[in-house]
């Protein structure tokens, strides 16, 4: 009777390392069979022994913030100074205002004051022309006594011509012709009837002209809000319109030659 002989189990050195079936492994010693020293380490074994689970893990390397380009600063706000707004009146005119005259006679002076220029002979002020040297923008009335100031004060700058700045209407009151007075006191009369009861002879009403000041004191504060003065020459009662228009839009009257011939009157924010 034959009997059957099962091979010995391999043995394995000192200190070799010996995996198994069931995902552990272990560091065999001594040279023991190792059948004898196989250990299989699973999850659920101690905390003393070390699983899969248990392996260093690598993580991502740590990004270099220090290296990275930051994102470019917020340019800083800049605020721009608001300019000054000069409103200037127009040197002398050349028509004497040395006669007395009926209301009907003041009529037809007043048409030929309008499109009349100046006085020869004139020299503006230094402080006005000193005014437009430093002025970004130079606005003129379209009246010929207007654009002889702005050719006497401008010194070859450039001069923007605008109806929009023209002198508001005086038609006088039909008075009885043996009332006579100088051109001074009708313009004093006319303006009144103008403003106080509505007296226009079919030209433009006191509320026309005033919606005209709005416009006129708008298109200033644009030009002066980008951080140029502005000069305007034009005519002493409009000015006086456009100035309460500035004033009820926070702009101060800082300076005030009142409404004589080539005076100024400057109006800064505030």
């Amino acid at each position: 009777m034959s009997r059957s002989v099962h091979p010995s189990p391999p043995t394995a050195r000192a200190d070799e390392v010996v995996t198994s079936p069931a995902g552990g492994y272990h560091l065999t010693g001594s040279g023991r069979p190792a059948a004898d020293r196989i250990q299989v380490l699973g999850e659920d074994e101690g905390s003393d022994r070390m699983g899969l689970s248990d392996l260093p893990r690598m993580s991502a390397p740590a990004r270099d913030t220090a290296a990275e380009p930051s994102a470019p600063a917020s340019a800083a706000l800049v605020v721009v100074r608001p300019g000054a707004i000069i409103l200037a009146r127009h040197g002398e005119p050349a028509l004497s205002r040395k006669c007395l005259l009926t209301s009907d006679q003041y009529r037809d002076w007043w048409a030929r004051y309008e499109v009349g220029g100046l006085r020869a002979g004139q020299t503006p002020p230094p402080e006005l022309v000193a005014t437009a040297e430093g002025a970004g923008a130079i606005y003129a009335s379209t009246r010929q006594r207007a654009q002889e100031t702005a050719a006497a004060v401008a010194a070859g700058k450039e001069v923007m011509s605008d109806a929009l700045f023209i002198e508001a209407p005086l038609p006088p009151p039909h008075f009885p012709s043996w009332f006579r007075l100088p051109p001074k006191y009708w313009g004093a009369v006319a303006r009144i009837w103008w403003h106080a009861f509505n007296h226009h002879e079919g030209q433009e009403t006191r509320a026309q002209a005033e919606i005209r000041a709005e416009q006129a004191a708008q298109a200033l504060i644009a030009r002066a809000e980008a951080g140029q003065d502005v000069l305007v020459l034009a005519h002493g009662y409009f000015n006086h319109m456009v100035g309460r228009r500035l004033k009820a839009d926070g702009w101060k009257l800082v300076h005030n030659q009142g409404y004589k011939y080539w005076s100024q009157r400057r109006y800064e924010k505030r």
